[in-house]
């Protein structure tokens, strides 16, 4: 791992420990810094932080200035760090109740929000991949997941995106729309997560009609460019190409297997 990134994560795993008024109980990174395809420029880093009861009150109050230091002594990393501060008992029902987290994420401010069953895919991969940097596995936190339940939920989470997808209002939100679905199809056609990256090359030969979009959306994300926002062509394209991929996932409406 990349000398920097290291110092990175120990700053955090260290600030996190000592204002999260000791209630920090293990410490988790996941996405592409572990699964592959990370770019040093401009991939996020995603860590979950298990603690031992709700972030409320003075606590969120220290982690949220910790935060903003972070950015201070780090610009690079502006909105490029996710944090999700998740209590313990919440990963173990999260099937059946709805639970508080705290999260920091990009495009946002530290924030609380109500997490439940639409995180599976999020503790899937942290249990299935993630990186300890303090505590225990992941899987000592995080109950058994099975593969079936998170290819369910990758496919649930396709048919909302035939509504997400009209608020991608920017080539950068439109790319992660096309890659999201890219990954989706991979899963559903095989069973398994794949990179974005991966998942792209995959589906522009599975979906010739649809290479350009996704060699585009690639190239926005690995070389990035100014952002615009409205409705352009390029909008009309990726909510095609949305429906018409959510619909042979869920083999609903445009899109669906015959």
């Amino acid at each position: 791992m990349d000398t920097e990134i290291e110092a990175l994560l120990g700053r955090l795993t260290d600030e996190i420990r000592r204002n999260s008024n000791d209630s920090l109980v293990g410490l988790y990174v996941y996405g592409s810094l572990v699964t592959g395809d990370f770019d040093k420029d401009r991939s996020d880093i995603d860590l979950l932080a298990v603690v031992d009861s709700d972030v409320e009150d003075d606590t969120f109050g220290w982690l949220d200035r910790m935060h903003a230091r972070l950015v201070e002594d780090h610009p690079a990393w502006e909105d490029r760090i996710e944090v999700a501060y998740v209590p313990a008992p919440a990963l173990w029902n999260f099937r059946t109740q709805t639970n508080q987290i705290a999260v920091v994420s990009p495009g946002e401010p530290f924030h609380l929000k109500a997490a439940g069953k639409d995180w599976l895919m999020n503790w899937y991969t942290v249990r299935e991949v993630g990186v300890t940097l303090y505590g225990p596995t992941p899987r000592a936190l995080i109950p058994e997941i099975s593969q079936s339940e998170f290819v369910e939920a990758v496919r649930e989470q396709a048919e909302v995106w035939r509504e997400w997808v009209y608020e991608m209002r920017t080539p950068g939100a439109q790319s992660y729309a096309v890659l999201t679905m890219c990954r989706a199809l991979y899963t559903h056609t095989h069973g398994r997560q794949a990179s974005k990256k991966q998942a792209a090359l995959w589906a522009q030969a599975y979906l010739p009609q649809w290479a350009p979009l996704i060699q585009q959306s690639s190239h926005w994300l690995s070389e990035g460019r100014d952002e615009e926002t409205g409705y352009g062509e390029g909008f009309y394209e990726t909510v095609r190409f949305v429906h018409d991929v959510a619909g042979r996932i869920t083999g609903k409406g445009e899109g669906a297997l015959e």
